[in-house]
């Protein structure tokens, strides 16, 4: 048995790039961008913070949401495989490409300080008819957490 799964919770990196081939066969694609805080170690070693970008790529219903919906700075959940491809350029030098086919999106909760935030007021003060309504919007989902087990122990 063996398991691909890959799951983020990030910062789109850009608006998506979405490709139609036909009215049911819809790509998109864009970067998302994840960090670990830098930390000091016990002897005093500043470790600095550290930022990871990922390749997202999304089909069919999803990429329409993705199309609609994902602007650049949104607080995402992604859940999906990771795919390794590579190709020759024209000089024949080889290009490795590492992707994550998403099967899950979600927007994230955000506080009214956060880099979403700040995009989203940015936008709307440069283009306020292309702004979505609050009712255009999904509303925020959580990540599910696990149920509480039961306390059936005999002893």
């Amino acid at each position: 048995m063996s398991l691909n799964k890959v799951i983020l919770i990030g910062y789109a990196g850009k608006d998506p790039d979405v490709r139609y081939f036909d009215s049911t066969n819809v790509v998109a694609k864009f970067s998302l961008a994840t960090s670990e805080r830098g930390f000091k170690l016990a002897n005093g070693t500043e470790v600095p913070e550290r930022t990871e970008w990922h390749n997202i790529v999304v089909y069919r219903d999803r990429a329409q949401f993705v199309e609609k919906y994902v602007k650049k700075g949104s607080l995402l959940y992604v859940e999906g495989k990771i795919r390794y491809s590579n190709y020759d350029d024209k000089d024949g030098i080889k290009h490795y490409i590492t992707e994550i086919y998403a099967d899950r999106i979600e927007f994230m909760p955000t506080s009214s300080g956060s880099r979403e935030g700040a995009a989203q007021s940015a936008n709307a003060s440069a283009t306020p008819a292309a702004s979505p309504t609050k009712s255009d919007v999904p509303t925020p989902t959580e990540i599910p957490q696990a149920p509480e087990p039961a306390d059936d122990l005999p002893f």
